[in-house]
């Protein structure tokens, strides 16, 4: 007797997921140019559409330098992050330079600011956009203690409004229409030593 039709999706994905190493092929993701991948390398990153760390650079790179004002008091100016992975922790690091200048302060402080965060996946616009903002650190050398403690306080806030939903890559239409034509979706994304994946997963029967 024949499979019915939804016997014969339930087959058609499992096969797909059985060769899900071969994804980035189907789905024809662009790639920046970066070191060459090892087979130890290849063994090691888990299958899905794969992300470069230099494909996010250059995209969150779009949206700086940027101005925050602190209390009428003085402005924050926030330069392009660096990116960084963090594997273990599923996370990405940003660290940014930060100049604070205004009217309560005499001449210009450079700092730093670090902030880690998590990723998720929006299907409305096919985007990978930074959620889950964590503020790791805060330093201005040459700020008196009590504007660094105001900007502390401030900073989480600050964290929000500079990285809040960031999208750090965006998936083109050509990039999931094999997938779509198979019944998959974006699914979990993990951060590895050479970038991001994001797993393929069934869409709802």
């Amino acid at each position: 007797m024949g499979r019915n039709p939804l016997e014969n999706t339930r087959m058609r994905r499992r096969t797909l997921l059985l060769s899900l190493p071969l994804a980035p092929l189907a789905v024809g993701g662009p790639v920046l140019a970066q070191a060459p991948e090892t087979d130890t390398d290849a063994e090691a990153r888990p299958p899905g559409y794969p992300v470069s760390l230099a494909q996010m650079q250059q995209l969150v790179a779009q949206r700086f330098p940027r101005r925050y004002p602190v209390q009428g008091l003085f402005d924050l100016d926030l330069r392009t992050p660096r990116l960084h992975l963090l594997p273990a922790q599923n996370r990405l690091r940003a660290d940014m330079a930060v100049e604070a200048a205004g009217p309560a302060l005499h001449r210009r402080h450079q700092g730093s600011f670090d902030v880690d965060f998590a990723l998720r996946y929006e299907a409305s616009d096919r985007t990978l956009r930074a959620h889950q903002l964590r503020l790791a650190r805060l330093d201005f050398p040459t700020l008196p203690s009590g504007v660094t403690d105001m900007i502390r306080l401030y900073a989480p806030t600050l964290a929000e409004q500079a990285l809040r939903e960031v999208v750090v890559h965006e998936l083109r239409p050509a990039d999931l229409a094999a997938v779509d034509a198979m019944g998959m979706q974006p699914g979990p994304i993990t951060v590895t030593e050479h970038g991001l994946v994001v797993g393929l997963v069934p869409k709802p029967l």
